[in-house]
């Protein structure tokens, strides 16, 4: 399983390790390992939110995501996005752009920095509302129940994501972006840009993630009607098929996986540039790091982790709501990228150590029951019930 899962990740991180030395020699070598694991860090909370989508898709959805999802989010996002960043601030155009990631690297990472302010304000919106999402939905499992029961009360109003999350826009722009951080410590007012960004990743998340659920939500009414054709099927002898509906779902989602990998990617790739200004190795770095976090999303579907982990999905929502306040925070103060990553692994490693107490807890009580039920001669209902363990 391991193998088969993680195959292409080893297979691309020794033809992207062996590249690094071609290009850079040794030097490179060791940066690249470092953004590798800086990516992975940074995204494992990124890993089981996509499972928990992934999961819902077929096997063909999963391979697409682990095939042509990588080309995206290696080429598209690691390498092609920063240098359109760079196109578009400092309105030159592409060839340039290239030119200038290439070939003059101080000046690209200069042109990088300046435009983190709309990328953070883009990317800290769009997580923000997935958080919001999240905890605002009455759940019947819940990890931090004093939290979320009120919470969960207050989602019941219409549209409060979508408020909070523009008041916290709104006090971005007039606090932290009125002395947004630019190149070389100056900071100056990024008022207007950062209130533009995040209003285009609320509607972002708005447009994708509704069509995303409404195709979803098409797909599940779409396998009820099928299993009650299914019987009518048997008689007449003519086939039931849902593929175009499942396709149309499917796309949905494979996009919304895409997009939200983009937005976790704008703190790795702003991140990067404190390790190293070259975009050639970059990209090889941070795509190492892609590859394993897509194999690692792809193993916890195919193991049922989320499902015998009940509180990892809490625990990575609340990574993302802490991502996204870092992200906003950043566009006037600078975090260290250790942080920002440990925060997401504390929270992850917590829910995950909370979900084993509570299967031991759960099994323990099982027992408890399965012994009180039974009497001396192991019929239940009547006798003297048997002595439970003692330290149970």
């Amino acid at each position: 399983m391991v193998l088969k899962t993680f195959g292409w990740s080893f297979a691309v991180t020794a033809i992207g390790l062996a590249l690094a030395v071609l290009y850079g020699g040794w030097a490179a070598f060791g940066l690249v390992a470092i953004l590798s694991i800086l990516e992975i860090s940074l995204s494992f909370d990124n890993a089981v939110v996509n499972a928990g989508v992934l999961k819902k898709m077929s096997e063909f959805w999963q391979k697409i995501f682990l095939t042509i999802g990588i080309l995206i989010a290696v080429f598209g996002m690691r390498l092609v996005f920063p240098v359109v960043i760079v196109a578009i601030t400092a309105q030159i155009g592409p060839i340039e752009a290239v030119d200038l990631a290439l070939n003059n690297h101080e000046r690209y990472e200069e042109l990088v920095t300046d435009a983190h302010p709309s990328i953070a304000a883009f990317g800290g919106i769009f997580l923000l509302m997935i958080f919001l999402d999240f905890i605002f939905e009455d759940r019947d499992i819940k990890w931090l129940g004093w939290l979320e029961r009120p919470l969960a009360k207050l989602g019941k109003v219409d549209m409060l994501s979508a408020c909070v999350a523009l008041i916290v826009l709104l006090v971005a722009s007039a606090t932290v972006a009125v002395h947004a951080h630019q190149y070389g410590g100056v900071h100056v007012d990024k008022s207007a840009t950062v209130l533009t960004a995040g209003i285009a990743g609320l509607i972002t998340y708005m447009v994708v993630g509704g069509l995303s659920g409404f195709f979803e939500d098409k797909l599940e009414e779409e396998e009820e009607r099928e299993q009650e054709a299914e019987e009518e099927a048997r008689k007449s002898g003519k086939p039931v098929s849902a593929a175009k509906l499942v396709g149309k779902a499917a796309f949905f989602m494979f996009l919304y996986l895409e997009v939200l990998d983009a937005s976790f990617s704008f703190d790795g790739v702003i991140g990067a540039f404190a390790v190293s200004n070259d975009p050639v190795v970059i990209a090889l770095g941070l795509g190492i790091g892609a590859m394993y976090v897509r194999s690692l999303t792809v193993y916890l579907v195919r193991q049922g982790t989320l499902d015998d982990y009940v509180y990892l999905e809490h625990g990575a929502h609340y990574a993302i709501g802490a991502l996204a306040a870092i992200l906003l925070i950043t566009i006037q103060y600078e975090i260290n990228e250790v942080i920002t990553g440990g925060i997401g692994v504390l929270l992850i490693a917590a829910s995950f150590w909370s979900s084993i107490r509570r299967n031991k807890r759960e099994a323990l009580e099982g027992d408890s029951d399965s012994s009180d039920s039974s009497g001396p001669s192991g019929s239940s209902g009547s006798g003297d019930k048997a002595e439970v363990p003692s330290g149970v």
